[in-house]
């Protein structure tokens, strides 16, 4: 039980981004997850114009001769 305690961490590869994390000012992290915000809205709103086109034609009346 101890030895979980006590075990050394692994080291792992550093990446860009964990770089970004720890050496980025404050300010230049803002802008960065500003950036990455607007990016994911104007996705998730393409997202639900796209579903409610197919619910409109999904919706839309059969013609049936």
């Amino acid at each position: 039980m101890f030895s979980l305690l006590f075990r050394k961490s692994r080291l792992v590869e550093e990446t860009s981004f964990s770089k970004f994390i720890r050496t980025a000012s404050s300010a230049e992290k803002k802008r960065a997850y500003a950036h990455v915000l607007e990016r994911a809205t104007a996705k998730q709103v393409r997202i639900i114009e796209e579903a409610s086109q197919v619910d409109r034609h999904s919706s839309a009346p059969s013609v049936v001769n």
